[in-house]
């Protein structure tokens, strides 16, 4: 993702860990492995009167929501070295009146029931500014999204059942093949691409 889609608020930083906030008692936990975005991030949110703690990896996401237990939390869903599904599933535990986003560029139906069941209460695909972020971190529990502006294409229909297949297959690549009855090639070339467009 790139820096402009934090929103229009530049400038400051905020490295892994750091707190930027002014103590308000909105603490965030924001993790991202994309360091400029996550910068740009957490200004913005800082200004919006967040108290920001950020990670860039999902074993130091994890050690700062054992840590600090966090009121709210965005989080990428592919980190470099993991899923951000174990960091909401480690949230949850600490915090179970939190509020969690997953957020990534490889947004997809059957992730965003897996981060539902775990504990996210929304789920936004990149790009998301600031402003669209505040608003899923604050909106009301039982708010309903808008509807889609139009229905998913045949292709998208089709990588999200193969999505769905995945996520209950555990992410093995092996068995979601053979409960396709795709050669397992053709599937982790599928599952390496991005989702189709709408």
């Amino acid at each position: 993702m790139s820096g402009d889609e934090a929103g229009s608020d530049t400038g400051g930083n905020a490295g892994p860990g750091a707190s930027t906030g002014a103590g308000t008692g909105r603490s965030l936990l924001l993790v991202d492995d994309d360091q400029v975005w996550l910068q740009r991030l957490a200004v913005a949110m800082e200004r919006r009167d967040f108290a920001v703690i950020t990670a860039g990896s999902v074993k130091d996401a994890i050690a700062l929501a054992k840590k600090d237990a966090p009121d709210y939390a965005v989080i990428d869903l592919r980190l470099e070295d993991g899923s951000g599904l174990e960091v909401v599933e480690v949230l949850r535990d600490v915090r179970p009146d939190g509020r969690i986003i997953m957020l990534t560029g490889y947004g997809n139906i059957a992730t965003a029931v897996a981060a539902v069941k775990l504990g996210a209460v929304d789920y936004l695909s990149k790009p998301a500014d600031a402003d669209a972020i505040e608003a899923a971190l604050l909106a009301e529990t039982g708010d309903a999204p808008a509807p889609p502006e139009r229905p998913m294409s045949a292709d998208r229909v089709r990588w999200e059942h193969i999505q769905r297949v995945y996520e209950m297959c555990n992410r093995n690549v092996s068995e979601t093949a053979r409960q396709l009855n795709m050669h397992r090639r053709t599937l982790q070339r599928i599952l390496a691409k991005r989702s189709p467009k709408e």
